[in-house]
């Protein structure tokens, strides 16, 4: 496969990662809302998933109540969608040139890695139950392998482009 080739398919994969990063940024403002929507949409299902429902409703109930009588709290999550949006903006530097910024791709994977613990430990600290630990640890298993294969590829580019300006050494 020739370094051209590689690049493209670099990019696609850093671009799903990217989209992942902004779509989970801007849909952590309007929390609330989005709740109430989801909520609508799984009244049909209540009968089917009891638990899911009732924790969507826990959820929207928490929202609610932080937003009348603390709404500092979701500004944690106003901080929350930044970051998501900042990490993303992170990720044009591979784009451009993925060989000097394959550091911001190595970043992404320790990422998903962390995401396994802090899920596995503060899931049950904060009473987050089990089938949505699981949607967090989604998020791992979701963008890692799209960042894996882009590392591969800019490894692969790194190492064809120091193979072709080697200088070879005389004997």
């Amino acid at each position: 496969m020739d370094i051209e080739e590689r690049l493209r398919r670099t990019r696609r994969w850093l671009w799903i990662v990217l989209i992942g990063l902004f779509l989970s940024g801007v849909t952590a403002f309007p929390l609330e809302i989005e709740v109430r929507w989801l909520l609508s949409a799984l009244d049909p299902l209540a009968g089917q998933l009891p638990a899911l429902v009732e924790w969507i409703e826990r959820v929207h109930t928490g929202l609610v109540t932080a937003d009348a009588d603390y709404p500092f709290l979701l500004y944690g999550t106003d901080w929350l969608a930044f970051a998501h949006l900042v990490l993303a903006v992170a990720f044009w530097g591979p784009l451009r040139d993925p060989v000097r910024n394959v550091w911001v791709v190595q970043v992404g994977m320790i990422a998903c890695v962390g995401i396994v613990p802090l899920a596995l430990i503060c899931g049950p600290i904060r009473d987050i139950p089990w089938f949505w630990t699981l949607v967090d640890l989604s998020f791992a298993v979701g963008a890692f392998p799209p960042l894996w294969f882009a590392y591969r590829h800019i490894r692969a580019i790194e190492a064809s482009t120091a193979a072709a300006t080697a200088v070879p050494v005389s004997s």
